[in-house]
């Protein structure tokens, strides 16, 4: 009689859970493969929208204290991207923009011009909260009223454009894991459900011995609980093989990853994993709790 009852101890609780621990982590692996896509669109939309320059011309006949002078200015405006606390603002010279235009072009126009006619020029760098169309012009204007600034240009409705299309990425990328995530919830609740059914019986079984629905839940609930962190574990090992596959095939890739964002969504794969396979079984587990005997058949 004591063997039996620790039989029915060991038994309880325990399904085919090779078959969910597969399905739950593939569902991860899938939900975080769209994690990883959504950061590294993230991370690529921040380089570009911090790559957004203006060119600032100045005057030939420029002195070297009114260039100082607009630099300092320009360092000063909330516009100019920051970088460690120092403004993106960089110079180029009349001779340095001669050079840039003879290694593009392979031209060298001094052969029939006396005089340079390339004026030099600040880059600098605009901050993405600055990058909407009306602010550009507003920001080029008052750049062109400073004194010793000859025009500021800049691509009108093209750095708009990038940041519309970028937004549009990043929504769509985003509907799809909520979809994705919606679809897995599901899976793995079905998956669950029919571990589970194996089990009716023996549910059943310590229904009429007198058990209490939290003792014949704790022992499946712990598991699932379980089983979900195995798969999580699972579907971020092969997260990271594929993540460090990709790196050594293209060498710019990991110039976009962010390791704490990284982590984060590994814990929060980790997270979802446990939490879906709890409630799914506590799902599962109390529709059988309320069946009749005959609906178990």
């Amino acid at each position: 009689m004591e063997s039996s009852k620790k039989y029915r101890k060991k038994k309880l609780g325990s399904y085919p859970y090779l078959n969910v621990i597969f399905s739950i982590s593939i569902a991860l692996f899938v939900i975080g493969l769209f994690g990883l896509l959504f950061l590294h669109t993230n991370s690529l939309t921040t380089i570009i929208q911090e790559n957004v320059q203006i060119q600032v011309y100045l005057n030939k006949t420029i002195t070297e204290s009114q260039q100082t002078k607009i630099r300092q200015t320009l360092g000063t405006k909330p516009y100019i991207l920051q970088n460690d606390g120092q403004p993106m603002i960089s110079f180029i010279s009349k001779e340095e923009a001669a050079a840039t235009f003879l290694e593009q072009t392979g031209e060298d126009f001094t052969d029939f011009l006396s005089d340079n006619p390339l004026r030099p020029a600040f880059i600098i760098n605009i901050d993405p909260e600055y990058q909407l169309n009306q602010q550009l012009t507003d920001i080029a204007k008052e750049i062109e009223s400073q004194n010793g600034v000859f025009e500021v240009i800049y691509k009108e409705g093209y750095i708009e454009s990038i940041n519309k299309n970028l937004t549009k990425i990043s929504l769509i990328l985003l509907s799809f894991v909520v979809i994705l995530l919606f679809v897995v919830i599901i899976l793995i609740n079905n998956t669950i459900k029919l571990a589970l059914f194996s089990q009716r019986f023996l549910i059943r079984s310590m229904q009429l011995v007198g058990a209490k629905s939290t003792f014949i839940r704790r022992p499946f609930l712990m598991r699932s609980v379980m089983y979900g962190l195995i798969s999580g574990i699972l579907s971020c090992a092969l997260l990271y093989g594929l993540m460090k596959y990709a790196n050594s095939m293209i060498e710019e890739l990991a110039s976009l990853q962010d390791l704490n964002k990284i982590l984060i969504l590994f814990a929060t794969l980790l997270i979802i994993g446990m939490i879906i396979g709890y409630f799914s079984t506590w799902r599962a587990i109390n529709k059988y709790l309320k069946m009749s005997l005959d609906d178990l058949y």
